[in-house]
Order: C-alpha cells, then structure tokens, then sequence
C-alpha cells in the first residue's frame, strides 16, 4: 500500500526512486532495464527541457506512441511541471490525431517514426517542437523532428533541476486528458486529476494477492495512452518498486510464450480477446483431441484433474511465476472463465471506463464469494449502485461515485452534465446488476439493447458469448435488421484452412456455410424465441475495435437484412 503522504503522480515518482532507486523499474523484453532512480532522473531532465522549452502549469503537451521507457519519462516529465499530459492511442487514425493536436492546443508532441505520417496535413505551425522517442527522423523530410537523446543533450541538466523540488501539481490538478475511443463513435476527452490516478492506484494494490509486490515483474502488452494499462500496470509496478516489461506490439501467442518464457512475469493486464485466442488455440485442442478425451471431460473429478494439468501448463506458458492474469476492457467469455476457475488458474475479471480512471470493481483475489461471470465487487473507495432497477431483476444502469471519478470532459459541459450528477455519480452508460454477495454482473451498453417489435428487450453482447464459444469463431456481433436479428462472425480461417486443406474451393465454402448453420442452430436452441437469431452471416475481415478490443458497434448498425 503507498503512503497516505503520496497525493500527486509527482510524489508517487520521488517516493518511487527514494525507496527502490537501485530496482529495475522498465524495459522492454531481452533487454536491461532502467532501474527507478535513472527512471526518476530522465523524467526531471524531460522536465527542466520542457520548461526551457515554455511549458507551463496548465500547457497540453501530447504523446502519440507505443509504449517504451521513453513514453514514461517524457509523460512524467509533463506531469512534474504541472502540466497536462494528452496521451493519444497509437492506432487513432490521421483525423482523430489532427482533431486531439487541434482541441487541445498541445504545443510539443512525443511521438515515434510510425506515427510522423499522421502530422504531414497539419495545417499552419500548430506544433512548436516534434519530439521522436525513438530518435526517428522523418524520412521524406516533411516533419522537423527533434531526436529524444539530442533532446535530452540540452547540458547544464543539474542546475536547470534545482528548481524543480517542489511539487508543482496540486490533488486536483489534471494530469490527463485522455480521448476515449468508444463503441458509440463519439470520442470525448475526459480529464482525469492526479487525485483520481492516485486513488485508482491504491484501489488497484488492494485487489491484488495478499503478499509483498516489491521485486514483481508486470508484462505490459496494452497500450498506455489508455487508463486500464496506464493505472494498473504502469503506476501500480512504479508504486511497488516492480519492473515493467514491454513487449512491443500485442504479441501472437507464439511470441507472447517466447517473451514469457524470458521474463517470467508476475502480473499480467489482458483484454478478453487475447485469453480466448489462448484457449481457443492451445486449450480446446487437447480436451477435444480424441472421443476418450471427450468422454473423460464428462466424468466430474477426471475432469477436474485434467483441468488442472492443462492449467499447470497454462502457467508455464505464462512464464511459471504468474501469480494474477488481470482481465478487463470487455465480457470474458463464460466459458472461458470456467475453465480458468477449473483449472485453478491464477485469475481476476474487472470493470471499469476511462472516466473512472479506470477501476470499478474486480475481485479482491482470493475471495471465495467471487461469482463466475461477474467482475468482482466494488474496489476500495469506490462506491456502485444501480439506478432504476426492474423488480424482476435488479437490472439497471450502473452508477459510479468515488475519488477516481474524472473532473468532466473537456470543453464540453452539457456531456459532462448527462453523465456527472451534482452529488458525484457517474452515469457509466452500462447495464448490470449487483448481486446477493455484492458481485457486480455486467449486462451491457444501454445503447446497444435491441427491442424488436415484440417490446422484449434483447441483449446483442449475451447473444454474442454464446456465439464466441464455438471453436471456429474468432469474433461475431449481433445486429438488428427489418425486425429481425442477424449475426456477423469472423472465423478462425487458419483452422478452416487446416481442416479444408487439399480440397477445392467449392467444397471450402459449403464447409464454412456447415459451420454456420450448426452455429446457428446450437445458439438458437440456448436463446428465448424472440431472441432467435433469424441469419447467422460470415464476415471476412476482423471487426474495427477500440484500445480494449470492444467492437465499434455503430459502423455495423446498417443490416442488409430482407
């Protein structure tokens, strides 16, 4: 737990390098780390340049970059003068960067060499400094760009630190404005202060399991321009005197192993998509190897050994330290978390949104009243409640109230006033439910509920876990069209190649419509009638996603349905 003294992202970093100056704090796979005293110290230099540079309390300085060391120091650096940190999601396109450099007014940017294309149509001199973390210059010489080791070559760093003691943030200063990227298509720039990071990150400790974290290893596969990995991999390891590694890009599999293997990770955050893949590539293959294992599977206590002995594998895959797998951003599938609990897995499933910077509830781990599809129970400090919830079944929209609820969203008053009442709730905008133990189950969006002509309401996102069990299946999304409902599946086409090889094309297609048709003739047969789905479609290409991997619902609203 950090100190009560700790109320400022500033503090939390001087206690960090204070306490655990000789640890490695960060870096990426098969390479040295940064230990947190040097961490501590390129941060301060980040933060005498900007100043020379004319940044101040207040000014908006943005990063548009995959995750590294850098990506911390010069965030860190930003924060220690007061001012804003505007971190941008790496995979924004050009228009959403161009609209982040615009509303903000960010007068220097860190970025990296993949990201340069996205600055050629800027228009007049928005931007006074590009600073590429990576030391890239742009190629075709359309961007000036400043190198971070030429940036940080400055000289005179020691007397330029000295006046950089003091804590130039306040509690309730903002220390980021961060653009969601959210399934209704409308980003909005929330504003999270050093208060709310810093009572996230004390939430986020008292979930984990009850022993010292110092010395743990976080592997970081998310992106930290978005608050789940940001708060609850990158502040919390710094917290603890833990290292950070990065992986890079969201690692295959294969690769994850490889890394895993190296570093040997104790705390992992990972968005559901990627633990299905995991199961869907290494686990479903050995319990449906053969019609003795299938059988067996049947029988209650060989099944629970066999889980157990794939879950001891899981672990290993994991690198064989793995003492928390921190799952959130979207619904884990049901069946997938059975097996996670079965097989005595290492496991937790949160919720949470930008907006509560970002934790709500999960866990605490270890918590033997912890419901199979829920996301846990309120975490420390945070307080949950349902408004308007139907007799029938408690169902209604969540309600969030606590130290880590944001400030609002920037320059937009109306929006921050639908979502924030005068008594500090936050309307989330989900569906859900807080049951007998105080597990809150999650429903959905309420902008996503389906009501059909015969006035029963129709979860798209309940329909769709029954429809990403089956082994084919990669993604799917659920939709209404002329009254009825559709579903669009993106298949596994590396096991249909595999299970199609050396036939000809034809019999490659009547193979897929097969696996269609019994898709929706065992899914039809778990669902009321008025939620039948009345077509079952292939999707060729993935769906378009958020940071978190939640699918962009609005761009598929339009069925061809007749």
């Amino acid at each position: 737990m950090i100190s009560t003294t700790i109320t400022t992202l500033n503090l939390l970093l001087e206690e960090s390098a204070r306490s655990f100056g000789n640890r490695p704090a960060v870096g990426f796979a098969f390479q040295p780390p940064t230990r947190h005293g040097e961490f501590h110290q390129k941060a301060l230099e980040v933060a005498a340049l900007l100043r020379e540079r004319g940044i101040r309390k207040g000014d908006r300085v943005a990063i548009l970059a995959d995750n590294s060391p850098q990506w911390g120091m010069a965030y860190f650096g930003i924060v220690r003068l007061g001012a804003i940190g505007v971190p941008i999601l790496p995979d924004f396109p050009e228009a959403d960067v161009k609209h982040i450099l615009d509303e903000t007014g960010a007068k220097i940017l860190f970025t990296t060499q993949r990201q340069l294309e996205k600055l050629y149509e800027l228009p007049g001199n928005r931007l006074k400094t590009v600073i590429t973390l990576d030391d890239a210059a742009d190629q075709n010489n359309l961007v000036a760009t400043l190198p971070f080791s030429q940036f940080l070559a400055a000289g005179d760093l020691p007397e330029k630190k000295k006046t950089l003691a003091a804590d130039l943030a306040d509690p309730d200063d903002i220390a980021s404005i961060i653009y969601t990227s959210g399934t209704s298509g409308h980003a909005k720039a929330v504003m999270l202060s050093h208060k709310n990071f810093i009572s996230n990150v004390r939430a986020t400790l008292s979930i984990f399991p009850d022993e010292p974290v110092q010395g743990w290893t976080f592997l970081s596969i998310l992106p930290m321009s978005h608050a789940y990995e940001f708060t609850i991999s990158f502040l919390a390891s710094l917290a603890t005197g833990s290292r950070i590694v990065y992986a890079g890009k969201t690692p295959t599999p294969t690769v994850l192993e490889r890394i895993c293997r190296q570093e040997q990770p104790t705390i992992m955050c990972m968005v559901p998509m990627v633990m299905e893949k995991i199961y869907k590539k290494k686990v479903l293959p050995v319990i449906s190897a053969n019609v003795l294992m299938r059988a067996a599977m049947k029988l209650p206590l060989v099944r629970r050994k066999i889980l157990q002995k794939i879950g001891r594998k899981l672990r290993i895959f994991f690198g064989g330290r793995l003492k928390l797998l921190a799952i959130g951003g979207a619904a884990l599938n049901i069946e997938v978390e059975r097996f996670l609990a079965e097989a005595g897995f290492p496991y937790l499933v949160g919720y949470g949104l930008t907006e509560a910077s970002p934790l709500v509830s999960a866990g605490p781990y270890g918590d033997p009243g912890i419901a199979l599809g829920s996301a846990g129970k309120p975490v420390q400090d945070v307080e949950v409640r349902i408004s308007k919830p139907t007799p029938e079944t408690g169902l209604g929209e969540i309600l969030v109230r606590g130290p880590n609820v944001m400030q609002g969203y920037r320059g937009n008053p109306e929006a921050t006033e639908e979502v924030l009442d005068p008594d500090g709730w936050l309307a989330t905008g989900d569906l859900g439910f807080l049951d007998p133990q105080g597990n809150l189950v999650i429903k959905g969006r309420s902008k996503s509920v389906i009501v059909l002509s015969h006035g029963e309401n129709i979860y798209p996102e309940t329909i769709e876990e029954k429809i990403n069990a089956f082994q084919h299946v990669v993604e799917s999304l659920v939709r209404e069209g002329n009254n009825r409902l559709e579903a669009l599946i993106y298949l596994d086409y590396e096991l249909i190649d595999a299970e199609t090889r050396g036939k000809d094309q034809a019999r490659q297609l009547d193979h897929i419509a097969e696996i269609l048709a019994e898709i929706k003739r065992q899914v039809n047969q778990q669902l009321p009638q008025y939620a039948q789905l009345a077509q079952v479609s292939e999707h060729r290409e993935p769906f378009t996603k958020t940071a978190t991997h939640k699918i962009k619902r609005y761009l598929y609203t339009s069925s061809p349905l007749t």
